[in-house]
């Protein structure tokens, strides 16, 4: 199976750093990195030598373990961001926020990608007046995301949405928690985007 399906706080502490695959338990003492800072197995306190290569690699799987993408999807999004005008590191960062899950995420109606993947894919999400079911749809400057009427009152969103109100959003998207709706203001940029990685090793990864 290419979909990891395993503990995904074991992800967290093989790469070293909070990936925030577990939502709001990321936030709190109970977090893994906090717990207990090394990687899984019994040989996890041994300092191990890693290559130049291997460098490279642990970004790129720490970069796709962040979005919950498989390879192939993850290097379709890099094939996009390398024929871009521009930076391909930056390029990349940026189609990989335009997700629509990763947007329903910051905005914070998902207290996790995979969780906000999940209620893409069960229809519960519009954009532009549109019911969307695409997780990997790119966002564009001026669309609209929403939670569908019929389902803005499942406890779980709305619970959600309450805890949006008090958080930090994204200078690109526009939020209007209480309406349960965003609106995507600009594409992000760099220095916009929140990201565990050096986008520069992950680009010279694809590059070798």
């Amino acid at each position: 199976m290419s979909r990891y399906t395993g503990a995904v706080c074991r992800l967290c502490r093989a790469e070293g750093t909070k990936l925030f695959l577990k939502g709001d338990r990321c936030y709190t003492e109970k977090c893994a990195i906090n717990k207990r800072n090394s990687r899984p197995g019994q040989h996890g306190m041994k300092r191990v030598k890693t290559s130049e290569y291997g460098i490279r690699l642990r970004e790129k799987q720490k970069l796709r373990r962040y979005y919950g993408m498989n390879e192939t999807q993850f290097r379709r999004f890099y094939g996009m961001a390398s024929k871009m005008p521009g930076q391909t590191g930056h390029n990349f960062l940026q189609i990989l926020e335009r997700r629509l899950d990763n947007v329903l995420h910051r905005m914070g109606f998902g207290v996790s990608r995979s969780q906000s993947r999940q209620i893409v894919r069960h229809g519960h999400v519009l954009v532009n007046g549109r019911k969307l079911d695409i997780p990997s749809y790119l966002v564009r400057a001026g669309d609209v995301i929403a939670i569908a009427e019929k389902s803005r009152d499942i406890v779980l969103l709305k619970d959600n949405a309450e805890v949006a109100a008090s958080r930090a959003i994204p200078a690109w998207i526009e939020l209007n928690a209480q309406g349960l709706e965003a609106k995507i203001i600009s594409l992000p940029v760099r220095e916009q985007i929140d990201s565990p990685v050096n986008e520069q090793l992950v680009v010279e990864f694809y590059a070798r």
